[in-house]
């Protein structure tokens, strides 16, 4: 599910650092390591022990390249992109091999258990894995020699899979790239084959998910930037780079799930389709925001028209995201060798996480099945055992990043309007409960703010997707977030 995310330049950190901090005890968000799993960690990163009923290829001639944020340190993907001889397309695509350095059923494991994901807040994260593994000698760093999971997938001239391999190597990664250099690079056409094709690729597997009426929304992003009189919050609308990176790791989960179902052992990443009135409501806020929605145009197919960088788009995009709740994790383990709904709603077909291993703990045990499923083999006894607990686990650890994100958004936004209570501001009703319609979200036009609206006996029904002109009466960080009644 998409997130509404939160990044801090370096000129607006000072006065909200002490406001996280406070956050980050009171949600009781570790801090260090223990040190029997850190001392694990150190061991580990200088000698790596990769599971014995393995052996990895010599990929080092592969120049690979990855693509993330500027100055990421822990680099879960890295790809190279090429055209098959006899036409379509190669995706090498390497993912970093966490079970090389990770012992099943030691303090390493048992914190990896506990932590679930990688936490992200606004002025840093809290790694899943200690630094000296998730940020150095796991991670897929350039000019550096390291254990992967090795994913072959090859494409037809319209981009579909025809087949895949999936096994150990060591690889090594040529260069380092950001979304912003690659998207200036393809757009001035500087960029030659391999970086060239990943728009190619990326565009015939977003015509794909079209085809089969999958969904991937564009949100903006939330940003603090320097403003003259302090700070001020702004949407950034994603790049297309953006979304053709993630084709890439959409593609290699597709492949993952369909490799885990033909085994009969797996652990599937899942979304139940919407029900009918949420697309009706959705419908209703798109009349309201002037969003045009044919009568015919499928959900799906809609969100391809929209252009987030516009007010009005960026509002419907943000409500979309409530048809994508309800995502977890579905295991099988041969009884019933598939299981009753495999399907990811969104994705439109059976998917799986297993591109982040370094960031989410599922993935490590999804990649491992999927290289027992390639060779033929039965899964390891201890991926097998931890299946059971997954879904549990993920679902704990999606709760706990939920909350962080939600306690994030409160706190940035209070600390940047707190100076502001009293003052007016013009935005678009996007949320209204339904058991009470004097309460619900506001989108403000500028700055880049969404927050809860009370209408109360002055409004006492607001009204879904019609612009509103509000009132800020509460922003309190740490203490209140930002509230506002109809002016």
């Amino acid at each position: 599910m998409p997130r509404r995310h939160l990044r801090v330049t370096a000129a607006a950190e000072a006065p909200v650092r002490t406001a996280l901090r406070e956050l980050r005890a009171r949600l009781d968000i570790p801090q260090v390591f223990p040190p029997s799993a850190q001392a694990e960690a150190d061991s580990a990163a200088r000698w790596p022990h990769p599971p014995a009923d393995t052996a990895a290829t010599d990929a080092t001639d592969i120049p690979l390249f990855t693509v993330d944020p500027p100055g990421s340190m822990d680099l879960d993907q890295a790809m190279y992109l090429s055209r098959r001889p006899g036409g379509g397309f190669r995706v090498d695509y390497a993912i970093a091999d966490v079970a090389s350095f990770v012992t099943p059923g030691g303090a390493l494991d048992a914190e990896a258990h506990r932590r679930v994901t990688t936490l992200y807040f606004p002025d840093g994260h809290v790694p899943l894995h200690p630094p000296v593994l998730g940020e150095g000698a796991a991670s897929l760093l350039p000019d550096e020699d390291r254990p992967a999971v090795l994913w072959r997938l090859d494409l037809d001239a319209d981009g579909a899979l025809r087949s895949t391999d999936v096994r150990r190597a060591l690889v090594r990664s040529r260069a380092r790239l950001d979304y912003e250099g690659v998207q200036r690079a393809i757009d001035s056409g500087a960029a030659e084959e391999p970086l060239a094709l990943l728009r190619d690729i990326g565009r015939l597997r977003e015509d794909l998910e079209v085809a089969r009426g999958g969904i991937s929304l564009n949100v903006p992003e939330q940003e603090i930037i320097e403003h003259p009189d302090g700070y001020a919050l702004a949407y950034r609308a994603p790049r297309p780079a953006d979304a053709w990176n993630a084709q890439i790791s959409l593609l290699t989960g597709m492949a993952a799930a369909e490799l885990m179902l033909a085994s009969g052992t797996g652990v599937l990443r899942t979304l139940p389709a919407a029900p009918d009135g949420a697309v009706a409501r959705l419908r209703r806020t798109a009349r309201a925001l002037g969003v045009d929605w044919p009568p015919h145009t499928s959900y799906a197919a809609l969100i391809r028209t929209l252009d987030p960088s516009r007010t009005t788009h960026a509002a419907f995009l943000q409500d979309c995201t409530a048809l994508l709740r309800g995502a977890g994790y579905t295991v099988f383990d041969g009884d019933p060798p598939v299981p009753a709904h495999a399907r990811h709603a969104a994705v439109a077909a059976p998917y799986a996480h297993v591109t982040a291993p370094l960031r989410r703990l599922a993935d490590r045990y999804g990649a491992e099945l999927c290289l027992a499923a390639a060779a033929g083999r039965e899964a390891p006894d201890w991926a097998r055992t931890a299946l059971s607990g997954l879904p549990g686990e993920m679902a704990e650890g999606s709760r706990r990043a939920g909350q962080v994100e939600r306690e994030c958004v409160d706190l940035i936004e209070a600390a940047l309007m707190q100076d502001r209570l009293g003052e007016i501001f013009d935005g678009y009703v996007v949320d209204v409960q339904d058991e009470r319609p004097d309460r619900g979200t506001v989108h403000l036009d500028d700055p880049a703010v969404i927050g809860r609206v009370d209408g109360g006996e002055q409004v006492p029904d607001l009204p879904l997707g019609r612009r509103l002109r509000v009132r800020l009466t509460e922003a309190a960080p740490g203490v209140a977030p930002v509230r506002f009644t109809p002016a």
